[in-house]
């Protein structure tokens, strides 16, 4: 078999929603989707929907073109398969198969129109495809519906669709917020499993209460503007649901992260995301950027692939691409395994990360390799990680491209992240550095030496034919890792 054709690797997956329309070309060769190509129309199908049962006429007009749109993109792009789906407003709408049937005709495009419970499924799929070991409730709220799923053992266990979307919301809060409050509680009374998610998160799932995340870490002046993974205490809900009925359109509009077409479904999504996680009794709120279109790409993955670690594998696909020499990370994972052999799991595994990443920013200019690599930990399209793991992926990598603790650039960390993490991953970072000091990044001295500590002294050791590679740069690289440890060092040749 020869190496496979671009269009087999290119996967297009539409989903067709109550509020918008978006196209993600997706590569289906990664275990963490690559999107090669993302588009989003606000086509509103479901606002009729809302009213009188009907997707309007102009809504209809604006789907349409957008899909002929999309049909031809991926012509052009050679991809190899379409999957296309539809939500809420197209299951409930009276026109409903007449618009899958008018699409089929003009695009060639087959929709399945999916059910409530398939639709939580998916949203259930992409949030363990983005946070895996996700145990708790997970909430899609989409235009025409929320689903609520729980989580448990790494599979969605009950699912249940409620009538309740953004759009419903908003026409409910018209008649006032009593009647929005009357119409979220008569739903909720249907789900006879919300006992389950006592004290468990609540993982936030669908565009409006992504914008509410973002809304409120621009109120709070957060540092990091990343949704995924981004909590939310039960203090910052109530806040929210109180505060965003009272802030101005024109305020909210001036808000430049958070979408202007979110913005007049955010006081009811605020309103609603309180109620869910009290009447569960949630311990917090979590944000998922990964849904119901990850989760169809992950249903439709090899077992293989999806059994990868998400951040793992991204990083050393990064690192891969980017990388001077292969199987350096390995390497060095195991040289400096006796140095950090105490650590939690979680940090080994964020350790294993930057090691995957720490030929990230050679090619930069000498003088901004620290700040390109701070850049792309914190700000990367990684999955499995939170912010706090964001910061010490930061801080090790500063570290390794010799940023110093007292620049500026590193104070934002301590806002993640704790003094005693940041202070454990810039370890990692001079660990790193010193590695790739004394073998010039390539991995065939580091199997020859090790660096580890008795818990009294830093130890470098070398074997007797890689005594030679010892030096002024790689003696100040080790006595850097040894000051910041606060112990003294010792080379020894073994």
């Amino acid at each position: 078999m020869g190496a496979p054709s671009s269009g087999e690797l290119i996967r297009a997956i539409i989903d067709i929603g109550s509020n918008s329309i978006r196209l993600v070309v997706f590569r289906k060769d990664r275990r963490t989707p690559f999107a090669l190509f993302n588009e989003k129309v606000m086509a509103g199908l479901g606002t009729g929907v809302a009213i009188d049962g009907y997707m309007a006429e102009a809504n209809l007009a604006e789907a349409h073109s957008a899909l002929k749109r999309f049909a031809m993109l991926c012509a052009d792009m050679n991809v190899s398969s379409i999957e296309a789906f539809a939500t809420a407003a197209v299951r409930d709408a009276v026109n409903g198969p007449d618009f899958v049937a008018k699409v089929k005709a003009d695009t060639g495009i087959d929709i399945e129109v999916i059910d409530g419970k398939k639709e939580g499924r998916y949203a259930a799929l992409g949030v363990l495809g983005g946070i895996p070991g996700a145990d708790g409730i997970v909430g899609d709220l989409g235009g025409g519906s929320l689903e609520l799923v729980r989580l448990k053992n790494g599979q969605p266990r009950k699912v249940m669709s409620l009538p309740i979307g953004s759009l419903k919301l908003a026409e409910a809060r018209k008649g006032g917020t009593e009647k929005m409050q009357r119409l979220v509680k008569k739903a909720l009374d249907q789900v006879d499993w919300l006992v389950e998610g006592k004290g468990l998160p609540f993982y936030m799932v669908g565009g409006s209460w992504r914008a509410l995340a973002q809304l409120e870490m621009h109120l709070t002046g957060h540092p990091l503007h990343i949704v995924h993974q981004y909590e939310l205490s039960t203090k910052a809900v109530d806040r929210l649901a109180r505060a965003v009925p009272n802030l101005r359109q024109k305020r909210m509009r001036s808000i430049t992260n958070v979408s202007t077409s979110r913005t007049p479904h955010l006081p009811g999504a605020a309103l609603l995301l309180r109620h869910v996680m009290k009447r569960l009794g949630s311990s917090h709120a979590v944000v998922s950027a990964y849904g119901i279109r990850e989760g169809v790409f992950f249903d439709g993955l090899p077992e293989e692939l999806a059994r990868r670690d998400p951040l793992i594998s991204a990083a050393r696909e990064e690192g891969t691409a980017i990388g001077r020499f292969p199987q350096h990370a390995g390497a060095l994972m195991r040289w400096m395994e006796g140095m950090f052999e105490a650590e939690p799991a979680e940090e080994t595994r964020l350790r294993r990360a930057a090691a995957e990443l720490s030929d990230i920013a050679w090619r930069a200019h000498p003088d901004f390799r620290a700040e390109r690599a701070l850049h792309m930990a914190l700000h990367g399209n990684w999955a499995g990680i939170d912010q706090r793991g964001r910061a010490m992926l930061g801080a090790a990598l500063y570290a390794l491209y010799g940023g110093q603790l007292d620049d500026q650039l590193h104070s934002p960390l301590g806002l993640l992240a704790g003094y005693e993490e940041i202070e454990r991953a810039t370890a990692w970072g001079l660990a790193l550095r010193l590695g790739q000091r004394l073998t010039g990044g390539t991995a065939h001295p580091l199997k020859n030496s090790a660096l580890r500590s008795d818990g009294e002294y830093v130890i470098l050791e070398l074997s007797e034919d890689m005594a030679t590679l010892w030096s002024g740069a790689v003696e100040r690289r080790l006595t850097l890792l040894a000051a910041h440890l606060a112990m003294p060092y010792d080379v020894r040749i073994i």
